[in-house]
């Protein structure tokens, strides 16, 4: 249930309300940040779980999305922590060229971003995706502004690295 100013209330009834309208929107952030959608989901909820203790306490003194978020980026760095100490394999996997990803350009996104280093993953899909200001993920991800910026551009010369860049002949663009 929302207060008037559109805010989540503050009881139980809030928190659901919050879930039920954040539901969708974080479960494609979290799909973005882990590269898996079941990881995704269990990061997800896990997040949700935890934040409905504190849930008084982020509503009465802060944004309970960008706590929200907040907790989806630590709790990334965690699901990759544990999952690189338990990945021994006798050989290592053959590498994949993203690039030679199928037609679909979503696809080739997706894997795209699953090449970038965490934290410039994390910048791309909460600036883009989550449609955040470079001051908001700065905040999200509990660095500086100038980090951000830095991953942000590491983060876009590696995309145009890697994913297909669309003809300008075809475009109507002249040379």
């Amino acid at each position: 249930m929302y207060d008037v100013r559109g805010e989540p209330g503050a009881g139980e009834a809030g928190y659901v309300a919050f879930v039920e309208v954040a539901w969708g929107r974080y479960l494609g952030v979290a799909r973005l940040l882990t590269g898996d959608p079941h990881r995704a989901e269990e990061l997800l909820q896990d997040c949700l779980v935890k934040l409905y203790p504190r849930w008084r306490r982020v509503t009465r003194g802060g944004d309970p999305h960008a706590y929200l978020r907040r907790m989806l980026v630590n709790g990334n760095v965690s699901l990759w922590r544990r999952a690189r100490r338990e990945r021994l394999v006798a050989e290592p996997p053959d590498g994949e060229d993203v690039r030679a990803a199928p037609g679909d350009p979503d696809e080739a996104l997706r894997r795209a971003l699953a090449v970038l280093p965490r934290r410039q993953r994390a910048v791309v899909v909460l600036r883009y995706y989550a449609d955040l200001s470079e001051k908001d993920v700065a905040a999200a991800l509990g660095c500086a502004l100038g980090t951000v910026k830095i991953h942000h551009a590491r983060a876009m010369a590696r995309l145009r690295e890697l994913l297909p860049q669309p003809d300008q002949r075809s475009e109507g663009v002249r040379r």
